[in-house]
C-alpha cells in the first residue's frame, strides 16, 4: 500500500501518485497517476481543475493507495480499472479479455476501408472483449455480427459491452472453437488470433506475461496454430468476393501470404502507425 492520508487534497494526491510511480521506474506516471486519482475518486479532470483543493477522504485515500500499489507491482492500469477504450468506445474488462490495444485498430480501420454500411453479416473469432465487433458494428449501423470465443467468461465481458455501446440488438455471442460452429456465409470474418509463439511468452514484459490470459496469447510452437485452424475453416463460410481479415504479429507477413495462397484466397498487407505489418486482408476468389 502506498499512504495517502485522508486530509490530502486532490491536487496534493495526483502529485504524490506521479511521484510514487515515477519512483518505481514507470515511464508512463503521469497518465497513469491521473487516470488512477480520477478512477479512485470517482472524479474527472474538470473536477480536479475547479475542486482539486478538496481532500480525497477517507475512502479515497484507501482506493487510490491500493492503486497505486497495484500499479508499482507491475498491473497494467486496465487491469486495476477494469476498463479501457479502443476506437474512442469504453470496454470492460475481464480476466478472460486481452486488454484492448491501438494496434488493433489497424483491423478496424482495414475493415471499414472495404465496404460502406450496409446488412453485412461479421463474424469475430476470438471475440475476447468484443472490442473489434462493436467498433465495427458501431461504424456499419445496418450490420449484424457474431462474436465467438471458447470462454464463456470472454463472451458475457462482450455481451455486455455490446450493451454499453448500444450494439446488443445487431450482435450475437457464440461459445465456440474459431469457426467450426458457425454456418456462413459471412460477407466479412475478422480475427485476432493468439499469434505469440509459446516459448517466447515467458520473455514478454510482465505487464502482459503476468495479466494477460495465456489462452489469448499463446499461438502454439511457430505462432501460427491458430492462423491455420482458421484458414481451414473459414473459406467455405465467406460470400463470393468476402473478406477474411487477420491481425499479425510484425515478422509474421510471409507466413500468412502462404497459408492465404494455399487456401485460395488473395492477400493484402495493411500496416500500423509504426510501419509493421499488423493486418492481412484475405479475399474469397480473384478481386486482388
Amino acid at each position: 500500500m502506498i499512504a495517502i492520508a485522508p486530509g490530502t487534497s486532490r491536487i496534493a494526491a495526483r502529485a504524490r501518485a506521479v511521484d510514487a510511480l515515477a519512483a518505481r521506474g514507470i515511464e508512463t506516471a503521469v497518465l497513469d497517476a491521473r487516470i488512477l486519482v480520477e478512477e479512485a475518486l470517482g472524479v474527472t479532470a474538470t473536477d480536479l481543475a475547479l475542486r482539486g483543493a478538496e481532500p480525497v477522504g477517507r475512502e479515497g485515500a484507501e482506493r487510490l493507495g491500493s492503486f497505486l500499489a497495484r500499479r508499482a507491482a507491475g498491473e497494467p492500469v486496465a487491469r486495476i480499472i477494469g476498463a479501457w477504450e479502443f476506437w474512442g468506445l469504453p470496454f470492460g474488462l475481464s480476466p478472460e479479455t486481452l486488454v484492448p490495444r491501438p494496434d488493433t485498430e489497424t483491423l478496424v480501420e482495414a475493415a471499414l476501408g472495404l465496404r460502406p454500411d450496409g446488412p453485412h453479416r461479421l463474424a469475430d473469432l476470438g471475440t475476447g472483449s468484443g472490442c473489434i465487433l462493436v467498433a465495427l458494428l458501431t461504424e456499419w449501423p445496418s450490420a449484424f455480427g457474431v462474436g465467438l470465443d471458447r470462454s464463456p467468461g470472454a463472451l458475457r465481458t462482450a455481451q455486455a459491452n455490446a450493451a454499453r455501446n448500444g450494439v446488443a440488438d445487431r450482435a450475437a455471442f457464440v461459445v465456440g472453437d474459431w469457426a467450426a460452429s458457425l454456418a456462413g456465409p459471412f460477407d466479412l470474418v475478422v480475427t485476432n488470433p493468439p499469434y505469440i509463439a509459446s516459448h517466447v511468452i515467458a520473455g514478454l514484459s510482465g505487464e502482459v506475461r503476468d495479466h494477460d490470459p495465456r489462452l489469448a496469447l499463446d499461438g502454439g510452437p511457430d505462432g501460427l496454430d491458430a492462423y491455420r485452424t482458421i484458414l481451414a475453416q473459414v473459406p467455405p463460410l465467406l460470400r463470393p468476393g468476402g473478406h477474411l481479415l487477420v491481425e499479425i504479429g510484425y515478422d509474421q507477413e510471409a507466413a500468412l501470404r502462404g497459408l492465404a495462397t494455399v487456401h485460395g484466397l488473395g492477400a493484402e498487407v495493411r500496416r500500423d502507425l509504426a510501419g509493421h505489418p499488423r493486418v492481412v486482408v484475405m479475399t474469397a476468389g480473384s478481386e486482388f
